[in-house]
């Protein structure tokens, strides 16, 4: 493998690195389903739909990866979402 390859190869990885970032929601016994479900349509951008079925994963299962992509991005979102009061970070 020639070293233009591996260059290659490594520029690759690092950028699937980066796409690879989710925003996950934890379930708490403070914030109700109509406060999710805003917050979530006003900082990720989701659809009324999208965010109700978030919230519901996230009631019986304890948390859900509501959004994925470059960590930058994330940030500014789940800050949103944290700020808000809700429980979140990017893994």
């Amino acid at each position: 493998m020639s070293t233009k390859e591996k260059i290659r190869e490594k520029r690759k990885e690092q950028e699937d690195i980066a796409m690879n970032s989710e925003i996950i929601v934890y379930n708490d016994d403070v914030n109700t389903f109509d406060h999710v479900i805003d917050t979530l349509v006003r900082v990720c951008d989701h659809t009324p739909i999208q965010a109700e079925q978030c919230s519901l994963i996230v009631h019986f299962n304890g948390k859900c990866t509501v959004k994925t992509g470059e960590y930058d991005k994330l940030k500014i979102q789940c800050i949103g979402l944290l700020e808000a009061g809700l429980s979140a970070e990017i893994v």
